[in-house]
């Protein structure tokens, strides 16, 4: 993994290439390449063939078609597929820039232009050696052009698991008054969640502090003395997400009445704006399973222990 600061100053957590896949995938690039130049060289033999063109002519034509496949071939792919030629596309990565940003032409340009060096000229050697030695992975074509390669295709790794509804917020979210929370707020608060185990400790922090002011300015009464924001936000989306299905199944008459305006519910139906196994809300603060439009999913063997770095102290104010 690598840190990278974006244009808006938010330091994010992005997963650098291996040197096999790169490999692979390069591999693949320069099969393509070859056959390139074995049937535009062909082309360019019978042209010579047929006395169309004189020796220098064919010389020039050589030289440009291997200029055309080796610099110009790899550019244009990568500019227009922003940072993914063949052989990435097949192995899952991407050349971004060094702030996280798409590749660019002067520096998909750079990065063919420094190949017929460290890939075409020592046999790969200089590039490989280049590559060990740099944190990132990058080769000298990457060094210069200010990129570096990613994995976009991962196995989906889970982080610790927050609780769906925290149990000591239960009772406490059921007396929510949601009417004054408006969409923008509600998706900037799940986006935090989204993206909560991407973010640095400082940044969960300082985030999480300033959202959940936020939402405490539209969402009353305040939680308990003690109540952290990840637990807060969860909470608060969970509740609004059960209190939207309720509605959406008829089982309350209007958008922010609440739990006291459905009808009790019946055996084995869960109670809205409480925590239930078979009535999940989005409290689950992995990034991939976290939205109000969204339940999350419980952890197996009861509630989930909430991770070790969490921000505490959080009291909105009153």
């Amino acid at each position: 993994m690598a840190e990278v600061v974006t244009g808006e100053a938010v330091v994010i957590d992005v997963p650098c290439a291996r040197f096999p896949s790169r490999a692979v995938a390069l591999a693949i690039d320069l099969i393509t390449q070859l056959v390139l130049l074995l049937v535009l060289s062909g082309v360019a033999a019978a042209a010579a063939a047929g006395g169309a063109l004189n020796a220098a002519a064919v010389a020039a034509l050589a030289l440009t078609v291997f200029v055309l496949v080796v610099v110009g071939y790899p550019a244009t792919i990568e500019t227009l597929s922003r940072g993914r030629s063949l052989g990435k596309l097949a192995l899952g990565l991407r050349v971004v820039s060094d702030d996280g940003g798409p590749e660019r032409f002067r520096q998909a340009l750079m990065r063919a232009l420094l190949a017929v060096l460290e890939i075409w000229l020592t046999f790969g050697f200089l590039a490989l050696v280049t590559s060990l030695l740099s944190a990132n992975g990058k080769r000298l074509g990457d060094i210069w052009a200010g990129t570096f390669v990613i994995t976009e295709r991962m196995p989906q790794q889970r982080g610790p698991a927050l609780p769906t509804m925290p149990p000591a917020l239960a009772g406490w979210a059921a007396t929510l008054q949601l009417s004054g929370l408006d969409g923008g707020t509600a998706e900037t608060a799940r986006q935090y969640l989204n993206r909560y185990y991407t973010l640095t400790p400082g940044a969960r922090t300082e985030f999480g502090q300033r959202i959940a002011a936020a939402v405490a300015t539209q969402v009353s009464p305040v939680p308990p003395a003690g109540t952290t924001p990840p637990d807060y936000l969860s909470a608060v989306l969970a509740e609004r997400r059960a209190r939207e299905q309720a509605r959406l199944m008829g089982r309350v008459t209007l958008g922010d009445s609440g739990p006291a305006a459905a009808p009790l519910p019946g055996p084995g139906q869960p109670r809205p704006g409480r925590f239930s196994p078979d009535h999940p809300g989005p409290g689950q603060l992995h990034p991939d399973q976290l939205s109000p439009d969204q339940p999350g999913s419980d952890q197996p063997g009861g509630q989930p222990a909430p991770p070790a770095d969490r921000p505490g102290g959080f009291l909105p104010p009153r």
